[in-house]
């Protein structure tokens, strides 16, 4: 709505003329009406011509969030306030003045105070680049409306995401939300699913049974990966669509399909059209408003809030989380994602099973997402450790701790194991020496009988085993 407030009566008169002739609703108002009528018309578009008072820039910066036009060179001044749009001029040009009346809309549309952006108001969309914002721009137009809608995208891009938002912010949010996938029923099984069926109507039809587009009676019928539907089936859903009634499998009695129908495809079905694989009267009554899903990586920006939305959910699933370093984030950027965001929540679940509640780092993630050239920390710990893990490593589980007693039958053993050079030894390898020949001995003095030879060194046979492994110790 046009809203026209100018003291001069014939000029106004003469504008509302020619608007109502191209088309553009309009209304003249008053000084003292305006208020009251732009709470009655939603966002109206305001042209400010001549006011006996004078008081247009008051009058405009009451109302930055209304876009207004100017008449009259006088006014010329005014342009430099932001919500002023444009100068129109007399004669009034009808191309000039549809261009302006294009600028206000665009004005109004793109506001920052847009419910585009309330996350409330988009359940899943999660991101802010530019081409998530269009995306949500697209949805809040056509949500409104009845028409078909065709969603386009890689797979893994969302485009049931984005579907179920057309449904929410519609007309038809309280009622069902009914997804199929054509690509994962069998083509000779799609009718009965999607139409229904009468009991008999085919072996093992022992019931009547309601049909996908029946039990989304009143809401929204979501048909993913339409482009794998037979061409028999899609001449059915074409009928569908056009006539708006359709019969159960083995009926006759019509039923009346009061059902939005949105539909999305990760292939490219002018294609298929030319193959003769689609039909092309099908394709144009579903690409009424197509909504292009974009590749994630095309909105590599938007990788740190997707990462924060699916840890939220995977530590809601399953009680545990994991954060990215910045540089891991970065490094994630760089991906080419050819599995999208559902490549992006498979990570995630990953790094949740590797590192529970810690942080990941570049050197932490899969080598094909390791894109930035970084360092992995390598952490130093005192001696005293190391020389546990040594002897450890050596000894596996018959290793005895310091603070534990040794049995008497090896304490004289023990004490006859050797006395320490006066330069030195290296602990390691000195121990391990030791357990070679002491597992050399055991061996030999049993023909090499595994089990009897871990009973005299008191430990596990497979712990021998695998020491034998270790040692290459196994009889020539």
């Amino acid at each position: 709505m046009i809203l026209i407030l100018d003291d001069n009566t014939t000029r106004a008169q003469g504008l509302s003329s020619a608007l109502t002739f191209v088309g553009e609703a309009n209304e003249l108002t008053t000084s003292g009406d305006l208020c009251a009528n732009i709470d009655k018309h939603h966002e109206p578009i305001i042209v400010l011509g001549a006011l006996n008072n004078g008081e247009h820039q008051q009058l405009i910066k009451a109302h930055p969030e209304l876009p207004f036009l100017l008449i009259g060179e006088t006014l010329k001044p005014l342009l430099d306030i932001a919500n002023v749009i444009g100068l129109i001029t007399e004669p009034f040009h009808h191309d000039v003045t549809t261009q302006l009346l294009h600028d206000c809309q665009q004005y109004a549309r793109m506001k920052p105070t847009q419910s585009a952006h309330n996350p409330k108001a988009f359940n899943g969309l999660v991101g802010d680049t530019e081409a998530v914002n269009h995306v949500r721009f697209l949805i809040s137009q056509v949500a409104k409306t009845e028409a078909n809608v065709l969603i386009l995208g890689e797979s893994g891009t969302g485009k049931e995401v984005v579907a179920r938002n057309v449904h929410l912010l519609s007309g038809r949010s309280s009622g069902p939300f009914v997804p199929v996938n054509c690509g994962a029923i069998p083509g000779e099984l799609l009718e009965s699913e999607l139409f229904g069926h009468e009991k008999g109507a085919f072996t093992g039809a022992i019931s009547a049974r309601k049909g996908r587009f029946e039990l989304a009676q009143g809401g929204t019928l979501f048909l993913d990966e339409i482009g794998d539907m037979p061409l028999q089936m899609q001449v059915k859903l074409l009928r569908v669509l056009q006539e708006r009634t359709y019969e159960r499998v083995g009926g006759t009695k019509a039923i009346h399909a009061d059902v939005r129908v949105i539909a999305a495809t990760h292939r490219n079905l002018e294609q298929m059209i030319e193959a003769g694989d689609f039909r092309e009267d099908l394709y144009y009554r579903l690409n009424v408003f197509p909504i292009e899903n974009p590749a994630l990586r095309e909105r590599g920006d938007d990788i740190g809030l997707l990462l924060k939305e699916l840890t939220k959910r995977t530590a809601q699933q399953s009680g545990q989380s994991v954060k990215f370093t910045d540089r891991a984030i970065e490094s994630l950027k760089g991906h080419t994602w050819p599995g999208n965001i559902r490549e992006l929540g498979n990570l995630v679940e990953r790094m949740v099973i590797m590192f529970p509640d810690q942080v990941v780092d570049v050197p932490d993630l899969p080598k094909k997402y390791q894109h930035l050239d970084v360092e992995a920390f390598v952490p130093e710990y005192p001696e005293e450790l190391l020389e546990r893990q040594a002897l450890n490593d050596i000894f596996g589980e018959g290793f005895v701790d310091d603070d534990e007693q040794l049995p008497a039958e090896h304490e004289s053993a023990a004490d006859n194991i050797g006395v320490l050079p006066d330069d030195g030894v290296n602990l390691k390898e000195y121990l391990a020496e030791l357990e070679v020949s002491l597992i050399t001995q055991a061996l030999e003095r049993y023909d090499y009988v595994v089990a009897r030879a871990a009973e005299v060194l008191g430990v596990r046979r497979t712990t021998l085993v695998e020491k034998m492994k270790k040692y290459n110790l196994n009889r020539d």
